[in-house]
């Protein structure tokens, strides 16, 4: 067997399409000697046994090891220049009360966007002041419910809430410590969906209306100015536009050092992960290393103090530690002709999930890594795995090969969908959000439990008790 014509370029045949790459799969993902998926030490198909299908899992000493090593890595490069670092947990990518507690106990704090996450970072004994609101329509409900908490920043997205975060503080009779979003006008190489600092865009304050925000933040008593954010996009690999987004931000940075205090610098997340072969992530002590430098140098150049620093990762941390597991169910091959006229055959691999709990592919065009959880010797065939909802743009993996063998009943696993997957699920078609799953040393426990038909029924008013029920 040989490329099919119909695959993209990043796609190469496999030698062996029952391979697990170590960047793409959790840390423990692994073959027994039989041949088949484990991770965290426990079988996926004994997994799908217990929990059914679809179902998240996450690798919880992957989760915990990724965290300890972004902490590492940026304590100790800012360190190195004199200043102290503190990552915040980008929670959106995915949480829980435990994977907050993981984040607490590895020592990140909390970056939420909502009353919601507010409200699970709480319930996971978060410490409040190690937590920091975003978003670019915060409700009045939720500015007064983070000013009551004594939240540790509130990030301004936007000058009227410099006003409105004002009078929160000052009828809850105190001072709230509040960052500015700044768009920086850097142009991340990654979809425009995921790109948050282009000029015709709805987050943060132009860089050219800082210096002015920041005054209006100074004059006003119930609001401590923290300093200035950046948060360019996700899933961006190349180091460019971290930089030139840093170098911005010095220079507006400088110039409000000159009159009052900044102390701190907030440069955002968005590092990418590895979803296939084709990906080239960074290393966090990489990135760590090169966001010191740009700052130290800007700072000596312009001859004032180093400020602390922030970042806030999200993808990176949770993103590789998870993959979800289906149960194939139709095969259909397609014949289809190439560019060139040659009728090639793409085969479609359907699976009991879909756009409910992975819509990435559908909302982003995402590339993912599939394998079945058996391994095979029979040669991989060209595939596009989709869901059972009904949408054309239901699609799980858009290209892939798998083994020729591929059937009804099998079991198959999608790397790297601890990011934005279960955060993102919904219940199109009626359909229950799957559980999730976190393995460690050869046990696994419940994070989430799953949706059945009687909680998709619960809050709907008109349904009748009666026969059938």
């Amino acid at each position: 067997m040989s490329e099919n014509p119909l695959a993209p370029p990043r796609l190469r045949f496999p030698e062996d399409a029952s391979a697990l790459t170590a960047r793409i799969w959790p840390a423990s993902a692994t073959r027994t000697d039989d041949g088949e998926l484990a991770v965290g030490g426990v079988a996926a198909a004994d997994l799908v046994a217990q929990y059914g299908s679809p179902l998240y899992v996450v690798d919880e000493r992957d989760v915990q090891s990724r965290a300890a090593r972004v902490r590492t890595a940026f304590t100790d490069a800012f360190a190195r220049i004199g200043t102290r670092a503190h990552v915040y947990y980008a929670a959106k990518a995915f949480l829980t009360t435990q994977v907050a507690a993981w984040m607490a106990e590895a020592d990140l704090r909390l970056d939420v966007c909502s009353a919601g996450e507010m409200a699970v970072g709480l319930a996971a004994g978060v410490d409040p002041a190690r937590m920091g609101l975003h978003g670019n329509d915060k409700s009045d409900a939720e500015i007064a419910r983070a000013v009551e908490l004594g939240l540790g920043t509130i990030v301004l997205d936007s000058h009227e809430e410099i006003g409105r975060v004002a009078r929160a503080a000052t009828a809850a009779g105190t001072v709230q410590r509040v960052r500015i979003r700044i768009n920086s006008g850097v142009h991340a190489s990654t979809h425009d969906y995921l790109a948050t600092a282009r000029e015709d865009q709805k987050f943060g304050i132009p860089l050219t209306e800082a210096v002015a925000a920041a005054e209006a933040v100074r004059a006003e008593p119930s609001l401590a100015f923290v300093g200035l954010h950046s948060h360019i996009g996700s899933q961006i690999f190349e180091e460019s536009g971290f930089r030139e987004a840093a170098r911005r931000l010095m220079d507006v940075h400088a110039e409000l050092v000159a009159t009052g205090p900044v102390p701190e610098l907030n440069l955002g997340g968005g590092w990418g992960i590895d979803y296939t072969e084709a990906d080239s992530a960074f290393d966090p002590e990489d990135v760590a290393e090169a966001l010191a430098t740009i700052v130290a140098e800007a700072c000596a150049e312009r001859d004032i103090p180093v400020p602390e620093v922030a970042v806030e990762p999200g993808r990176y941390i949770v993103g590789p530690a998870g993959l979800t597991l289906y149960r194939v169910g139709t095969i259909k091959p397609v014949v289809l002709e190439d560019e060139h006229g040659t009728a090639a055959t793409r085969t479609y691999v359907s699976v009991d999930g879909g756009m409910s709990d992975n819509v990435r592919p559908a909302l982003y065009g995402a590339d993912y890594t599939a394998r079945l959880v058996r391994t095979s010797d029979v040669p991989a065939v060209l595939t596009r795995v989709v869901g059972k909802h009904c949408e054309s743009g239901d699609v799980v993996v858009n290209d892939e090969y798998l083994p020729g063998d591929v059937r009804r009943g099998d079991l198959l696993a999608v790397a790297a969908t601890g990011a934005y997957c279960w955060s993102l699920a919904s219940n199109y078609n009626h359909v229950g959000r799957p559980p999730v799953v976190a393995v460690a040393d050869g046990a696994a426990r419940i994070l989430v439990r799953g949706e059945s038909i009687d909680d998709l029924l619960a809050r709907d008013t008109g349904v009748v008790v009666g026969p059938g029920r």
